[in-house]
């Protein structure tokens, strides 16, 4: 489920009303209260990428390894070697069904490893390729697999130089996980990352969001809707190259995959200690993806892409990155959704197409599992 809880009105402008202040408080004791994880066993929800996947991260993995470099929790880490600037970064796939419409579990292990390096602002180079093959796994899947991984790597301009295979008795996988790292070369002169965000920078997408979430929940045959829709996988390099080469305002960008583009604008919010305001008639939504979401009673903010990015730049940079954006085919329909605001920090509101405000937080529970 998501959660929109509603904003009272101020009593005047800029001054929050006594109600106000005390949603405001409650929620900030309770960002800053120490991440701890209360289940017992593991649950769908802990991958969601929502509230349980932020406190399984800060209480377990940032607990025991935690270190600078691991900190800032982007995309991907950068390291300085010898005065080379590299990004790395990892990812597991576990899709859903394993070939749906416009891609299939292995040109997504590709595009989304090639995407963590390219939002942190690095040229992708060379990544790594790690299957778990269940018992009984059709030898002519795997192959299909593997030729569209190869596919997709000749045209991200990347190599996979190593590997791994492994093979589980039958019912203890379900066909086959891929695991992936990615090396990149930074170039970028800047630093960006989602702390960086400032009042007064634009908030902007790079497409029509929430496809390919939408695309696997059909594909799985499990729901009674016909749609017309495909998923957005793409490898998004281009696309970002373009943007820094038209504009040195660019604080941070983040593929918008699970939980969608509102976890990330949360994670900025958080992040920066900053508002983050969203107007909701502004953000790009298929007609398919809003019908079939209204239908299932989930938003759009929420539902994951896999070729579109979420952009902080400067206010004032904002048109220029706008139509950087619009001249890559993967661009073509870029939208300003919001702005970076000082009050209220650590929030994310959404002015609704009703007229009224909201604040879109993080994810609760997992309404689409197992969508990357």
């Amino acid at each position: 489920m998501t959660t929109h809880q509603d904003v009272p009105a101020r009593s005047a402008p800029g001054t929050p009303s006594e109600r106000e202040q005390q949603v405001l408080d409650r929620i900030e004791r309770a960002r800053r209260r120490r991440a701890k994880v209360k289940e017992e066993r593991i649950t769908l929800a802990h991958g969601s990428g929502g509230k349980a996947t932020q406190t399984l991260i800060e209480a377990i993995f940032l607990e025991a390894f935690r270190n600078p470099l691991l900190e800032p929790l982007e995309d991907a880490a950068e390291l300085t070697m010898n005065g080379t600037r590299l990004a790395l970064t990892t990812d597991s796939f576990v899709v859903s069904p394993l070939f749906f419409p416009g891609g299939n579990i292995g040109d997504l292990a590709i595009n989304g490893t090639v995407n963590d390096l390219a939002v942190s602002g690095a040229t992708p180079r060379f990544l790594t390729a790690g299957f778990i093959l269940e018992e009984g796994f059709p030898v002519a899947d795997l192959t299909r697999i593997v030729d569209s991984m190869r596919a997709a790597a000749e045209a991200a301009g990347v190599s996979v130089v190593t590997g791994d295979t492994k093979v589980v008795q039958r019912g203890k996988a379900d066909g086959c996980y891929i695991n992936t790292a990615g090396v990149g070369l930074i170039e970028y002169p800047g630093t960006l990352g989602v702390a960086t965000a400032r009042p007064g920078d634009a908030v902007l997408v790079s497409g029509p969001i929430g496809e390919h979430g939408v695309t696997v929940l059909l594909a799985r045959g499990e729901l009674d809707i016909e749609a017309d829709l495909v998923s957005d996988t793409a490898p998004v390099h281009g696309l970002v190259a373009e943007l820094l080469a038209s504009t040195s305002g660019v604080r941070a960008m983040r593929d918008a995959t699970r939980g969608g583009v509102a976890t990330i604008l949360n994670e900025v919010a958080r992040a920066a200690d900053v508002a983050v305001v969203v107007d909701e008639d502004a953000v790009p939504v298929g007609t398919e993806v809003r019908g079939a979401s209204e239908l299932l009673g989930i938003d759009p903010l929420y539902v994951a892409c896999e070729g579109r990015i979420v952009v902080i730049v400067d206010g004032a940079e904002a048109d220029t990155a706008l139509a950087a954006l619009r001249r890559h085919p993967l661009g073509e329909q870029a939208a300003v959704i919001g702005r970076i605001k000082e009050d209220p920090p650590g929030l994310v509101l959404l002015n609704t197409v009703f007229g009224g405000t909201r604040i879109c937080d993080l994810l609760v529970g997992d309404p689409l599992p197992r969508i990357c």
